[in-house]
């Protein structure tokens, strides 16, 4: 198995060429070892000589002449450098659709090469399929890394687990360096990175570089029975090809990521051609400026409104509680501090000590959990601590950087607040004064810088049901509406135990909550024409939200309305004593309820722009029935019985 020695050396999409790594052998023997009679078809051929891609990118990606190369990759411990004379172009897959048929060679031979289990593939073909019979037409798409010019991978991944070698434009991930959050696979169109839930970490293809340092194509290429697969410098079709396209049907949008890989489909194809996997997705020919391309559009199932409860439940149930949670503490601690600057006087401290130190307490333990609860989502959850590593690229990085002060200056100024004394033998009154000011001001100042981050991570051109100001709009509604009624409710409580009135205090508390429901409302509905206007997988997403999940979503938007009406009239009336609290009790309910469920159905509704599967490979709804007929128990099947 080809491993290259990835040493995080920095994120410049053509940093270095490979030298880092230390210890090991130092042996020159090459990392893999050529045949003496391979034949023609696996060996590399010459470069045209172009010197741009279609991109505008330089092909030729590093002088010979810089100090950086002729270093050595390092692979499998080897000190050699590969003699191949276009080492430092960037190299590319060629595919001929009109030549695939479907024998899966090049994911057989990839799976060997990288001793691969059943449920992990480098490399798969699916297929979308148009016309009625006699007219039919199959067209199958061989996809693994495309080594892309502008690696989005690279930049999501916050462990710094990606590197863009100089080297062939080689894409690299180092799997024990990732700690398995996914983020590379929300963010890739292509299904390249391969998250393993086994092992807990991601893997992909490696370009076989190891392969190319002794002049060979890589293992797909070499195996394809029908020349269909091929491999080169980029812009250098094969022999006897008149076409080296962008796109073809069902391939996403090039723009994305600026992939290397080019293809060849002459063969004339039907107007729209479907998926056979359970993605509602049809493709339809449309001609533009650049000729016919065929351009995904949801596809027509007719299909009542249904709950769908057991549907709700997805991989990322930890984001759920954990986005929630930490909107609620922001917002509550927002309201704490703010509020008597505002003329609360209720929520000062020395109105009510005991509860207001209480409360600090309780926010803190609510984020420490939420911080818990979020290394669940992660493979290798004991390292979490490398979420820090990529603060120039990754928005997963300063979501977690920017939490990490919040949480931090919450606690400081919780601490300062509570406990004086245990500062008071080092620091004088005034001192610890106005260091617990500052420390409530950038827990004030970074809380709202953490959302925002927050919605960064989400804002994913290959996930188009995301990508929409609405996550803002439900990001900070939320913390408005949780905030206040967390700090609200938990003060009523208190006020009523003491005999006092809590109706001036929710009276004012119920505005907040009030602007957030109506925020987060405005952005859904105009999140809901965004996406019928959009088309493609965003308007599938629509469909799926209106048909699979329809009473759900229409459950969850009765109750954001019913929540904001009780919230504005509780307000308004003013209710007080135990008929009042109570009254805030169903409506906090009511609010938290509506909140979880809208939040599931964010992750779950989201249709990315992923390559078409097979009637049983990568199709959800084959591994959906593999799970529930016992067919996942077989590993030859190639699905987990627990995709978790």
């Amino acid at each position: 198995m080809l491993e290259v020695q990835v040493d995080g050396r920095g994120l410049a999409f053509i940093e270095g060429s490979g030298s880092g790594g230390c210890g090991g052998s130092l042996s020159a023997a090459p990392a893999f070892k050529a045949r003496s009679n391979e034949p023609a078809y696996a060996l590399l051929p010459p470069s045209n000589g172009a010197k741009v891609n279609q991109y505008g990118k330089t092909i030729q990606l590093v002088d010979e002449s810089d100090p950086l190369a002729g270093q050595s990759l390092r692979i499998n411990n080897s000190s050699a450098v590969g003699t191949n004379p276009e080492r430092y172009k960037q190299h590319g897959f060629h595919f001929t659709a009109d030549n695939c048929i479907g024998c899966h060679a090049c994911e057989a031979a990839c799976s060997e090469k990288n001793d691969l289990p059943a449920h992990i593939s480098f490399r798969s073909v699916g297929y979308v399929e148009g016309g009625t019979y006699p007219d039919f037409h199959r067209v199958n798409i061989s996809m693994a890394c495309n080594h892309c010019d502008d690696p989005v991978c690279l930049k999501g991944c916050p462990t710094r687990a990606y590197t863009k070698f100089a080297e062939y434009g080689a894409v690299l991930q180092d799997p024990d360096i990732c700690f398995g959050c996914g983020y590379c696979t929300w963010v890739c169109p292509y299904n390249a990175p391969q998250l393993d839930p086994v092992k807990g970490e991601v893997s992909k293809c490696n370009m076989c570089v190891d392969r190319l340092e002794v002049g060979l194509k890589p293992a797909c290429v070499s195996a394809c029975l029908a020349g269909a697969l091929d491999f080169g410098v980029i812009e250098t079709p094969p022999a006897n090809r008149v076409q080296a396209k962008l796109v073809m049907p069902g391939f996403p949008d090039p723009g994305i990521t600026q992939p290397n890989i080019r293809f060849q489909q002459v063969r004339e194809l039907p107007r729209e051609m479907r998926r056979t996997d359970s993605m509602p997705l049809v493709y339809v020919s449309k001609k533009d400026a650049d000729g016919i391309r065929y351009r995904p559009q949801a596809a027509g199932r007719p299909q009542a409104p249904q709950w769908s409860w057991n549907k709700l439940r997805s991989r990322e149930d930890p984001l759920v509680l954990f986005t929630l949670m930490t909107q609620a503490v922001i917002g509550a601690f927002l309201t704490l501090f703010i509020g008597p600057l505002a003329g609360l006087d209720v929520l000062a401290p020395a109105s009510h000590p005991v509860a207001h130190t209480g409360l600090l307490f309780g926010l803190v333990a609510i984020q420490t959990f939420a911080l818990a609860v979020s290394t669940t989502h992660l493979g290798k959850p004991h390292r979490f601590y490398r979420a820090f590593y990529n603060l120039r690229y990754s928005p997963v990085s300063r979501e977690v950087a920017a939490i990490a002060v919040f949480y931090n200056a919450m606690g400081a100024y919780t601490l300062l607040a509570a406990m004086p004394w245990l500062f008071a033998w080092l620091l004088p009154a005034g001192v610890m004064r106005g260091l617990q000011s500052f420390a409530g001001g950038v827990a004030v100042a970074s809380g709202p810088v953490a959302l925002y981050a927050m919605t960064r991570i989400y804002r994913i051109k290959a996930r188009p049901y995301w990508d929409h100001w609405q996550v803002a709009t439900s990001c900070y509604g939320s913390t408005l509406t949780l905030g206040a009624l967390l700090v609200g409710v938990i003060y009523a409580a208190v006020l009523t135990a003491h005999g006092r009135s809590h109706s001036d205090l929710l009276a004012v508390l119920a505005w907040p909550m009030a602007l957030g429901l109506a925020i987060e409302g405005l952005g859904l509905a105009a999140h809901a024409r965004h996406l019928e206007a959009r088309g493609g997988e965003a308007a599938a997403s629509r469909q799926e939200q209106r048909t699979t999940f329809g009473k759900t979503y229409i459950l969850r938007n009765a109750g954001l309305a019913a929540g904001f009406v009780l919230v504005v009239t509780l307000g308004l009336v003013a209710a007080d004593g135990a008929v009042g609290l109570a009254a805030w009790a169903l409506a906090a309910a009511l609010i938290v309820a509506t909140a979880l469920v809208g939040r599931a159905l964010f992750y779950v509704l989201v249709i990315p722009t992923t390559m078409p599967g097979a009637f049983f490979w990568r199709n959800k709804g084959f591994e959906d029935h593999a799970r529930a007929t016992g067919l996942a128990r077989m590993p030859q099947v190639g699905v987990l019985p627990d995709p978790h």
